[in-house]
């Protein structure tokens, strides 16, 4: 059975962020969790994360939508090249 929860560095993984995106996702309300424990440590449920991960997909469809041919204002993930 997976865990319930997950920690911030579990989620930058499974995004494949940095954590610090991740705590800012969280920070932002984009991303809902909770703080647990003495030191206040986040924690995000995996249907959490989860309905988050659909609702960028929602987000991604409607953007493509509405600009069927990219923009400038959208990034792009350049391929790295090894050896370098």
């Amino acid at each position: 059975m997976p865990p319930r929860f997950l920690t911030l560095p579990d989620v930058a993984e499974q995004l494949n962020i940095s954590a610090a995106q991740a705590y800012a996702l969280v920070r932002s309300g984009d991303l809902p969790a909770i703080k647990v424990g003495g030191r206040g440590q986040w924690r995000v449920e995996t249907t959490e994360l989860e309905s988050y991960i659909q609702r960028m997909y929602v987000q991604t469809r409607d953007f493509v939508q509405s600009h069927p041919f990219g923009g400038a204002d959208e990034d792009v993930e350049e391929p790295v090249e090894s050896g370098q």
